[in-house]
């Protein structure tokens, strides 16, 4: 069965099938696997420097080009997510020349014939389900990283806002006025959502394993900082707390909340002793957004034989972005080097143009990885961390009062391999 049969394409039905046919006698060209900020950017890449090439994108959503990080903000700018969205992916195709397979899955990598199995997404009924197999001269894997849920929030019951689509069935019903959030997870993406949310006019409880906010990332001098003024707008910050069950239960009104129980977390600190002496009462809220980080699908890695892990993503050699096997390469999200996950917005153009040029045959320097500049989106307070900041470690004060800390980590020669500085607004003092 031809490939125009089953799967949505921006070419006619005709030129599909003729592109079907050539395939079975060729290879198809460049294949990219996910349509995020990632794989556009390998699109903008090659297309920059060669426009015939043929590029076929794969992806299981409608490939609609957006900026995922404007997630975190949209809620009380009141932006929808169709506001949100720079292009529809079938006119972003069109004007790249590329062949969009959208709302459509791939289910194997056969590395050995450069070819991928495809089905529909739109198709769940394996009665009704169609398959269609395309080949590959070059494979690049964009395909991102899915959020955690740790065994105590059940999926049906709490939301993420990882991609464009779950975002607009939450800002749907956060529509209706006025509601009690809770977000499991203190990191930044979970940091910057709580503060959106309470600009937004909702009640906020924002949950954590730790006693501060990115406390994986920054010490504790610094994280106290944040959680001092995360306190200070009013967001409900329960630091050093698992949950332990979230259930539906009726409101009484015909309607549904969230009953989350939580309990703090067993250590030998004075504060954890104290906390284990309350009986802490279960939340009853609205909605459960789950923040608790991201984890790379393992089946199409492991079917193409690519080195990876869950964790930290597929492993690629730095200067070409590579991966293990021949003719795949991986970039964004999927993406590590050097044991580190690569998952910031700023070297995506970067990857993208080395990757292009790696598989167009051109010369170039190689992929040189410099680790972004970190910044909290959130107003209450500035966060800004440069190199690869980690809790532990080194860390020393490099300069402190009431406005401003700043902070050096030193690595075992005594050498900066990262800084944070934190700083307070002018209208709020920490």
């Amino acid at each position: 069965m031809s490939a125009e049969t089953i799967l949505p394409s921006t070419t006619s039905p005709s030129s599909m099938s003729k592109e079907s046919k050539e395939s079975k006698e060729s290879k198809q060209g460049i294949v990219i696997i996910g349509a995020g900020l990632a794989g556009w950017h390998v699109i903008d890449a090659i297309r920059a420097k060669d426009k015939d090439i043929p590029i076929t994108l794969i992806t299981t959503d409608d490939g609609d080009r957006y900026h995922k990080p404007m997630l975190t903000m949209a809620i009380s700018q009141k932006k929808s997510a169709a506001d949100l969205v720079r292009a529809t992916g079938i006119d972003a195709a069109k004007a790249a020349q590329v062949t969009l397979l959208a709302n459509t899955q791939v289910t194997d990598i056969d590395a050995a014939t450069q070819q991928l199995q495809l089905v529909s997404a739109l198709r769940s009924d394996p009665v009704y389900t169609n398959y269609a197999t395309i080949s590959y001269d070059k494979l690049v894997l964009a395909m991102g990283a899915h959020p955690i849920f740790p065994q105590s929030l059940p999926e049906d019951l709490v939301w993420h806002v990882n991609h464009i689509e779950r975002f607009g069935q939450l800002q749907e019903k956060l529509a209706a006025g006025s509601q009690h959030v809770a977000i499991v997870g203190a990191g930044m993406v979970g940091t910057e959502i709580a503060e959106d949310l309470l600009k937004a006019g909702h009640q906020v409880t924002l949950i954590d394993l730790n006693d501060a906010p990115l406390s994986q990332m920054l010490p504790a001098k610094a994280t106290a900082r944040i959680a001092q003024a995360v306190k200070s707008q009013g967001i409900n910050f329960l630091g050093g707390y698992q949950v332990t069950d979230v259930i539906r239960i009726s409101d009484g009104n015909h309607g549904e909340k969230l009953q989350v129980s939580y309990e703090p977390l067993h250590s030998d600190s004075e504060d954890s002793a104290a906390k284990s002496t309350i009986q802490t009462e279960p939340l009853i809220v609205d909605h459960m957004i789950a923040s608790t980080g991201l984890t790379v699908d393992g089946k199409l890695p492991t079917a193409a034989g690519v080195e990876f892990d869950r964790r930290t993503g597929i492993v690629v050699d730095a200067p070409t972005l590579r991966t293990n096997t021949d003719n795949i390469y991986a970039i964004g999200d999927c993406m590590s080097i050097n044991g580190v996950a690569c998952r910031y917005v700023a070297p995506l153009r970067a990857q993208a143009a080395t990757i292009a040029d790696d598989i167009l045959g051109l010369e170039h320097s190689g992929y040189e990885h410099k680790p972004p500049m970190i910044r909290l989106k959130n107003k209450a307070i500035s966060v800004m961390a440069t190199g690869v900041p980690q809790a532990s470690g080194n860390w020393q004060v490099s300069s402190e009062n009431d406005d401003e800390l700043i902070m050096d980590l030193l690595d075992d020669n005594n050498e900066v391999s990262a800084t944070v500085t934190i700083k307070a607004p002018p209208t709020v003092k920490v």
